[in-house]
């Protein structure tokens, strides 16, 4: 092997006791082991052997490692031949190759044979997309099952540089994490085990980002679901749960439901989790509605731009759905049941009638319940939204507390003023709102003269109050002047005391809340407890003296 293997020929140079010494070669390190050893021994020797897809990329590498570097090329010529005419030519013998690098590394990548085993699949299955030779057209998807989530990621990096449209890195991604997470998937609340949760942690970690692919939502939150029941590490559950948020509008309620229910699909459990996922949403479409629109990010998270877009309304829409299914849950506590619905703002939806069957269904589901606790219930929506048909069904609902019942009457009678009968739900809401508004401001300005008159009253009776003080001191100074000068000064002195009385009266007549109206007191019969006779009861006339 001397001649053609630089390795050994080292090895025998350095080796001392002539040339019936002993060369001990530690070969431990070999790529490829004892096979790929047996192989390049018989390269030497002249002898024949096989080359195959298995085979290549180890032959390469130990090729690599004995330095078999002569002249003509030697056995890594060889080898780079077969990939280059039969190796990576196809799709299933390049993911052969790519296959056999995952126990050759680091060696097959400093060699560069993973890359470029990477790069022969990503432009078969581009070519296959484009002119597909087999049927069903994505039986391609099928091969990528048998690499390892490390050389999956590389042929995904790989499709990204070849501008692959997203279509064929959804495709690839979700058969890949459904035929290798085949049994978490279909069993995952047994699927307790080390192994399976570094299987699925390692698969979350070489899915697509969302800037290239948005995976199908139902994919994500079974992926969701069993990364939970299994215990995967924290980032791996905040990713998918971003990820779901990323494509929330495309959900349905039993998507999230399967996210909420716990590992054997019976209890709902998992509401937190739902919650942060609608919460990501909303910041996520208001972040993007503020910098589409100019917006700071204090006017998108605020303002009614972001939220009342088309993907906000069908989440509200599925949230308000899925609400109506987990509120039959008798051990749901109303703290959780109000922040599902409330993630939602009330803005964001037209009507309140799907979330008002959803409060109706947890009120029936929860009979025990005080009238706080349904106030409390009640407070994630509006009876001012509901339509005509749900504001009569609210109207006539015993489990509703009287202040949601109230306040769907109250509507309906202002919709009636305003002649709008039940037809016309915009008008009848913007004749609400108008009336509102012109109500507030009615009261405003009446305040603001009742304060301005009072005022005036104030100031004027100051004002008599100074003039009294006035006439007083005169008249005491005129005491000494006689008796007839005595007598007018005391007819004058009464005559002013009854004038400012009388405006003192008129003044306080006014600010007493209780004066002849409906506040007054109706004492006119006493029915008296013990004998159960009625007593008259007189007025009792009071007298006003001065003396």
């Amino acid at each position: 092997m001397v001649p053609k293997c630089g390795y050994t020929r080292k090895a025998v140079a350095a080796a001392r006791g002539g040339p019936t010494a002993t060369v001990e070669l530690d070969l431990s390190a070999l790529p490829g082991g004892a096979d790929a050893f047996d192989k390049a021994a018989r390269y030497c020797y002249g002898a024949n052997f096989e080359i195959s897809v298995r085979n290549a990329a180890a032959l390469l590498c130990a090729a690599a490692f004995l330095d078999m570097q002569p002249a003509d090329g030697g056995l890594a010529r060889r080898v780079e031949e077969f990939l280059a005419k039969v190796g990576l030519r196809t799709l299933p013998s390049a993911v052969a190759v790519l296959r056999s690098c995952e126990g050759l590394l680091p060696a097959a990548e400093e060699l560069g044979v993973a890359q470029r085993s990477a790069d022969a699949i990503a432009l078969r299955i581009c070519n296959e997309v484009l002119f597909p030779t087999r049927s069903p057209p994505e039986w391609w998807t099928g091969e990528l099952a048998a690499l390892s989530p490390a050389s999956f990621h590389k042929v995904i990096t790989a499709l990204r540089c070849r501008r692959a449209e997203p279509e064929v890195l959804v495709a690839a991604a979700t058969a890949y994490a459904e035929l290798l997470l085949a049994e978490v998937l279909a069993d995952g609340h047994a699927a307790d085990s080390g192994v399976h949760r570094a299987l699925v942690e390692s698969v979350v970690a070489v899915l697509p980002s969302t800037d290239d692919a948005l995976l199908p939502a139902a994919f994500l939150c079974r992926l969701l679901h069993v990364g939970v029941t299994i215990g995967a590490s924290a980032k791996t559950c905040r990713d998918l749960e971003l990820r779901v948020a990323a494509v929330l509008d495309q959900a349905t309620a039993g998507d999230l439901l399967t996210v909420a229910l716990d590992g054997a699909g019976e209890r709902v459990q998992n509401i937190d989790t739902v919650r942060s996922i609608i919460t990501a949403f909303v910041e996520r479409e208001a972040s993007s509605a503020g910098g589409a629109n100019g917006r700071s990010r204090r006017a998108s998270l605020s303002g009614a731009g972001a939220l009342q877009g088309g993907a906000m309304q069908t989440v509200a829409k599925t949230v308000d759905e899925l609400a109506a299914e987990i509120a039959t849950e008798e051990a749901l506590p109303i703290s959780k049941f109000v922040g599902l619905a409330g993630a939602v703002t009330k803005e964001a939806r037209a009507t309140h009638d799907c979330l008002y069957r959803a409060v109706d269904v947890y009120l029936k589901a929860h009979p025990a319940l005080d009238e706080i606790e349904k106030e409390k219930v009640c407070s994630v929506m509006d009876p001012l939204k509901l339509s005509y048909q749900g504001r009569l069904h609210a109207s006539q609902n015993k489990r509703l507390p009287l202040q949601a019942v109230l306040s769907a009457l109250y509507y309906d009678q202002l919709k009636l003023r305003s002649g709008n009968g039940g037809g016309d739900e915009g008008g009848g809401w913007d004749a609400y709102g108008r009336m509102m508004r012109s109500s507030a401001a009615g009261s405003a300005r009446m305040q603001a003269k009742a304060d301005a008159s009072l005022a005036r009253e104030n100031e004027a009776l100051r004002s008599e109050l100074a003039r009294m003080r006035a006439y007083v001191s005169g008249m005491q100074q005129s005491k000494g002047s006689g008796p007839s000068s005595r007598t007018t000064a005391a007819a004058g002195k009464k005559g002013m005391s009854l004038w400012l009385l009388g405006s003192v009266s008129r003044t306080l007549s006014r600010l007493n809340p209780f004066k002849a109206g409906g506040w007054a007191k109706d004492t006119s019969s006493i029915v008296d407890r013990k004998t159960g006779a009625m007593h008259a009861a007189k007025p009792k006339r009071r007298r006003f003296s001065i003396s």
